[in-house]
């Protein structure tokens, strides 16, 4: 996964790799989640709630598990449709299969192809990628803009590429509250 986030190795590799070493069942996700919350950046709840105060869409777009990041989406109340993610792949009773390679996201340079899609199905002129992976740097283009986020982990990769570098989402948070027109449809 590190090598993946750093650009050194193709994503859908790391992602095959972990998951055949992990094999994680259903019963041992859903354990680890309770014992162990994600916890959200610090000012990230206020940055996605102006966001959608000012009309915008927001989509979690995520080399990571739809299981784990649903929870997320659910506090941040961004809607189940608007992720898209790896989804790991159990039998009825809970077992580990597999994942489902037809994500956007499981292969590399996924999201990308997430974010074209996203473009040509709902209409959008501008879309804003905002990640702290060398993957979520791909998706400029077709994204006009890459913000990188170097809050939790900063990475050169990351840095280089992007039109914009932040620690913390309280910058990002008082452009969106000072510069954002409402395109919400009434």
């Amino acid at each position: 996964t590190k090598q993946a986030m750093e650009g050194n190795t193709k994503f859908e590799d790391a992602l095959r790799q972990r998951l055949d070493l992990l094999r994680p069942s259903k019963a041992d996700i859903e354990s680890c989640l309770q014992k162990h919350p994600l916890q959200k950046s610090p000012g990230v709840t206020d940055f996605i709630a102006s966001l959608q105060k000012s009309g915008k869409d927001v989509f979690l777009v995520s080399g990571g598990f739809r299981i784990m990041i649903e929870g997320l989406a659910n506090d941040l109340h961004i809607s189940k449709k608007n992720i898209y993610a790896n989804t790991i792949l159990f039998d009825k009773e809970g077992m580990y299969t597999g994942f489902d390679d037809s994500e956007f996201t499981s292969a590399d340079m996924g999201k990308p192809k997430a974010v074209k899609y996203l473009e040509t199905t709902f209409g959008y002129d501008t879309i804003v990628m905002i990640g702290d992976g060398a993957t979520d740097a791909q998706a400029k283009p077709p994204a006009k803009a890459f913000i990188g986020y170097g809050g939790v982990v900063e990475r050169s990769a990351v840095k280089e590429k992007a039109d914009w570098f932040v620690t913390d989402f309280d910058s990002l948070t008082h452009v969106v509250d000072k510069f954002a027109v409402n395109n919400k449809k009434k």
